[in-house]
């Protein structure tokens, strides 16, 4: 009796424990215009979240802006000061766009370059669904771009930032007149 009694601890415990690390990272992106929460998946895209993760914990993100939004497609951030001068990143990481996670509306992606891992810092958030940009083989231009997390609290402020004016500045299209400043980004609980 006293053996079962300690073997279904053991279990409860081992379930609790389970379901602990289940729960997946949400982190609170403070801008200009408003606040958005944001669920990432972990589970799905393990290295793209610790990445992000790594800058969020750095503060890397603090006063940077959404540099680019283009409102039937997706606002873009992650990588530029307000003076459109590019931060200095760490090293690319691999793409997880096979993940089987779809660019729908709200969803948060990784940006990079026509290489296919060449994402660093920059990140957008998909203001439509965007099929494709999904995975969809392994050539670089079917390769598609990881989703990482979703937007759970804030999508009304993520519209707000689709609507802004935009123009060129620096070289660089699709760049909000007025700027849209991420004042912080930090981990907080759901």
């Amino acid at each position: 009796m006293w053996l079962k009694l300690v073997a279904v601890c053991f279990v409860g415990l081992a379930i609790a424990a389970t379901s602990a690390r289940a729960e997946n990272p949400v982190v609170q992106i403070d801008t200009s215009m408003g606040t958005i929460k944001a669920e990432l998946y972990e589970d799905k895209a393990p290295i793209t979240v610790k990445n992000f993760l790594s800058y969020v914990d750095d503060k890397f993100y603090d006063g940077t802006v959404f540099h680019r939004v283009i409102p039937t497609f997706m606002i873009q951030g992650g990588g530029m000061t307000p003076s459109m001068e590019e931060k200095k990143t760490k090293e690319k990481i691999k793409n997880e766009a096979a993940n089987g996670l779809s660019n729908t509306r709200g969803t948060l992606a990784m940006a990079r370059t026509n290489e296919v891992d060449s994402a660093t810092s920059q990140f957008f958030i998909n203001v439509k669904d965007n099929d494709f940009l999904n995975h969809t083989g392994t050539a670089p231009r079917a390769f598609g771009y990881c989703v990482f997390g979703k937007v759970i609290e804030g999508m009304d402020v993520v519209d707000k930032i689709k609507a802004v004016k935009t123009g060129n500045k620096g070289g660089h299209e699709n760049v909000p007149v007025e700027e849209v400043v991420i004042k912080s980004i930090t981990r907080v609980k759901k």
